[in-house]
């Protein structure tokens, strides 16, 4: 008997902790920002704010836009 309680305490221990990481999944905050990748595997991030950056997702959000059908 003791072994059902231990079984179904650690199933609601799991399913609360995967309830808890979908939830912060869907509210997460979710930003935008262009990142751009050399030849030689370095990488530069573009902020929101950043008037390169800006321009650059714009052209992203155009493309997504004419791809779908």
């Amino acid at each position: 008997m003791a072994r059902h309680k231990a079984l179904a305490g650690l199933a609601l221990a799991a399913g609360s902790a995967a309830g808890a990481f979908l939830l912060r999944q869907r509210t997460a905050r979710r930003i935008e920002k262009a990142d751009i990748h050399f030849a030689d595997g370095t990488m530069i991030s573009l902020d929101p704010g950043n008037a390169d950056g800006d321009a650059l997702l714009e052209l992203a959000r155009t493309a997504l836009r004419s791809a779908r059908p």
